[in-house]
């Protein structure tokens, strides 16, 4: 699996078809039919809705392959919200057409403002499906996507999303369980695309350094550099072992699976963005120019955790898990 669609993003989900995918709000409708025919985006649903059957680890394999190209289609949020919305029941016909990859769905990890409003919405610009937790309900709305993300977001399909007029379809207890699932799966293959990121741009790193030459040898020689580069592998492997072990935690339905996927999301994301940096510095003024592809892992590094609002509420909400309320 690992091999069959590592090598359809390597193919389909060149640096180019990225840069080219920036001018439609980050989103290659190409790629996202080329996925659809292979049933990437309903492969984590079980049979009886239509999916391929597979479990969420054996996504988080494809999810890996998607994070090391950045590949420009929204396939973490959209397998995510196909599970959930076959989580809550009815709806038959929206199940299957999200599932098949017919309709775009995602999910808004973060709270709808007041007046209905979804921020910073994965995928918003292009979803023609927007589920999200509204007080202690589920809603799903259904609409024309906006076409345009949010500027200065990474070039990702971010957008804010009106919920004002969204159906009900869980609500209690129950709407809880399932977008508490919902949320932690997506931060465990969240973790995991970041592992892809991390990964892939120690590789870049590693092949510039080696060519590059500074005073007669190669800039990898220098003790500086290897310094940078190992610290940021130790870090993005430890991530990486981590987004793998939330990710089976969520899967096995074990209590601790929602503290492990924020852990891994949030430890994940600092390492990417540390690997990312080391290696934008040692491209030098290269780093930054856009003819050089660090540039664009650089940029999604950052981007990414965007989605999920302030990470330091995020870290907050941790910290209090583990060891209490913050004494007044």
């Amino acid at each position: 699996m690992a091999e069959a669609f590592g090598d359809l993003f390597a193919r389909e989900a060149t640096p180019e078809a990225v840069r080219a995918a920036e001018a439609g709000c980050g989103f290659d409708p190409d790629l996202w039919g080329k996925l659809a025919a292979a049933g990437a985006p309903g492969m984590a649903v079980g049979v009886a809705d239509g999916g391929g059957g597979a479990s969420l680890v054996d996504l988080a394999v494809v999810v890996h392959e998607w994070g090391r190209r950045i590949a420009p289609v929204p396939l973490v949020e959209h397998a995510v919200c196909a599970r959930l919305l076959t989580s809550v029941g009815g709806q038959r016909d929206l199940v299957t057409a999200v599932t098949s990859g017919e309709l775009i769905a995602t999910l808004a990890p973060g709270p709808v403002e007041p007046g209905g409003t979804a921020l910073l919405v994965p995928a918003g610009a292009v979803a023609d499906v927007v589920a999200a937790r509204r007080g202690d309900d589920i809603v799903v709305a259904r609409g024309r996507p906006p076409g345009a993300a949010r500027p200065n977001t990474a070039d990702l399909p971010l957008a804010d999303r009106d919920l004002s007029g969204a159906e009900t379809v869980a609500s209690g207890a129950a709407a809880a369980s399932v977008w508490d699932r919902a949320l932690a799966e997506w931060k465990a293959l969240m973790a995991v695309a970041y592992a892809g990121l991390a990964g892939e741009v120690l590789s870049m790193g590693v092949a510039y350094t080696k060519q590059r030459h500074q005073f007669g040898v190669p800039v990898g020689s220098f003790q500086a550099v290897q310094h940078g580069l190992a610290d940021a592998a130790t870090r993005s492997e430890g991530a990486r072992l981590l987004a793998f072990r939330a990710v089976s935690a969520v899967d096995a339905g074990r209590a601790d699976g929602a503290r492990l996927a924020s852990m891994a999301l949030l430890f994940g994301a600092e390492s990417a963005r540390f690997a990312a940096d080391r290696v934008l510095q040692y491209h030098g003024g290269y780093g930054y120019s856009a003819e050089y592809d660090v540039q664009l892992y650089y940029r999604r590094a950052a981007g990414w955790l965007l989605q999920l609002g302030e990470p330091a509420a995020e870290i907050a909400k941790l910290a209090d898990a583990d060891l209490g309320p913050k004494a007044v």
